[in-house]
Parts: structure tokens; C-alpha cells; sequence
């Protein structure tokens, strides 16, 4: 879950992806770096960013909950596909439906640029990916300064995508954390499932000792595909994560 405050998106500067055409998008809390293997129509982004923002907002205008629930909220069977998606991925979390807006609008117009045959597409929003690629790329996990792990990547390979990768930090950004995670880092095919679980896995890390049982509960969740979870010195993987050597 996001607070209003607005903290410099210094990451981006790191993204060497030359061979992609880099937008950049912002519309109130939701901002957006977009890359893709061909120019992209910024007329139908902000079009589409507008809906999505439109249903989630004419949501919470019928059921406050929806936007300050910190537990999973049943919604109405005939809201839109967005509401619904973040209430299914929360609900498998076990956390408020808003922990996983910023992964539910990234993936969703992720998917509607694959929809118009762009064959490669990175939407990062807040620090959460979709990924559907062509060749293998390198995320990088930030795990703040003078951190063991600093500079830590992930290798991401095309036949593994569409892809959501999320992180949720207790000790870095501006997002709602009750834990003292560095990183907890999901991996899902779907990113609002990974938006999600990362925030309840990352909720679960008051210290070094809970690493263990954190990632048990993360590996425990259908459709999680893969954890990395770093504290301090120490890291725990599991599942579909490779490191770049």
C-alpha cells in the first residue's frame, strides 16, 4: 500500500535496456517507466491508466474498506476485472486488496500492449515489474546502501514470461511495511499475486530469525513461482530464481 509521499524514482537510472523504447507516464500516485520493443501510443496508456484508476476509485466510493483494509474484503460479482483481481490476490495473501494496486495496474497494461503486438514489454510501476521479453534481461534487487547484498540481480529469461516480479521493503521507499525486511521478492506470473504476497511475506520479518518461516509461507501460495528474501547479511531463496553469476 502507497502513501502520498513522493520519493525519487533514483533506480531508473540504472536501467540499461538501449535496445527498447523507454516512456515514462505519471497520473496522480501511479508512476509509470515503460519500455517496449516499438514506440508506444501515449494517447491509449493514459486512456488506459485513466479506466483502471476510474474502477478501483468508483470502488472505494461504494466500499471505503477496499482502500483501507489491511485483511482480504469479498467484492461485489459484478465490479470490473481489476477490483476483482486485486480482491482474488489479496485474498490468497491474506492482506488488504490495495497492498497489490501498483502490481494489479502494471500487469494490466502490460497485457493490453501485448494485446496491440508489442512483443516486448517492461512496466515498472513503484518498483513492480511486468516483464514479457525477447532475450534475457537483469533485474536488480536494491537492498539500500552499504547492504551486503547491494547489487544483486536477478536473471529473467524470456520463456519464463509474462512475468510479475515485486518487492515489498521494511527499511527502504515509501511503501506499508509492518516488517524489517530489506527486500522480500516475489516472482508470479501474475504481478498483482506477487504485489500482493510480497507485501504479506515481508509483513512477517520482525528479524534475522523469521526469514525461514517467512519463505515457507511465500513458497506455500499457489502461483508463487519464486522468493528471494534478504535481512541484513542474510538471504533465503527459493523456487524459480536464478542470480546473475
Amino acid at each position: 500500500m502507497k502513501t502520498n509521499k513522493y520519493q525519487r524514482r533514483f533506480y531508473r537510472d540504472w536501467i540499461n535496456a538501449k535496445d527498447l523504447y523507454l516512456t515514462r507516464l505519471a497520473e496522480k500516485e501511479t508512476d509509470l517507466q515503460i519500455l517496449t520493443d516499438k514506440p508506444v501510443d501515449k494517447d491509449f496508456l493514459k486512456e488506459r491508466i485513466h479506466l483502471y484508476r476510474r474502477q478501483i476509485e468508483d470502488y472505494i466510493s461504494k466500499d471505503r474498506r477496499f482502500l483501507t483494509a489491511l485483511k482480504p474484503i469479498e467484492v461485489e460479482l459484478k465490479t470490473s476485472p481489476i477490483v476483482k483481481e486485486m480482491a482474488q490476490a489479496a485474498k490468497k495473501a491474506g492482506v488488504g486488496p490495495m497492498a497489490c494496486v501498483a502490481g494489479a495496474i502494471a500487469e494490466f497494461l502490460g497485457r493490453d500492449l501485448l494485446k496491440k503486438s508489442y512483443r516486448e514489454v517492461i512496466i515498472e510501476n513503484g518498483g513492480d515489474l511486468f516483464l514479457k521479453i525477447r532475450k534475457i534481461r537483469q533485474v536488480r534487487i536494491y537492498t539500500g546502501k552499504k547492504k551486503a547484498h547491494q547489487g544483486l540481480r536477478l536473471k529473467i529469461r524470456p520463456k519464463d514470461t509474462p512475468l510479475g516480479i515485486c518487492t515489498s521493503s521494511g527499511t527502504i521507499g515509501h511503501s506499508l511495511s509492518f516488517g524489517r525486511a530489506d527486500a522480500a521478492v516475489i516472482l508470479s506470473k501474475r504481478a498483482s499475486l506477487a504485489d500482493a504476497v510480497a507485501t504479506a511475506t515481508g509483513n512477517r520479518i520482525a528479524s534475522i530469525r523469521d526469514l525461514e518461516k517467512a519463505a515457507v509461507f511465500a513458497k506455500s501460495i499457489k502461483g508463487v513461482l519464486g522468493v528471494v528474501i534478504i535481512v541484513k547479511n542474510k538471504l533465503i531463496c527459493w523456487g524459480k530464481v536464478e542470480f546473475v553469476a
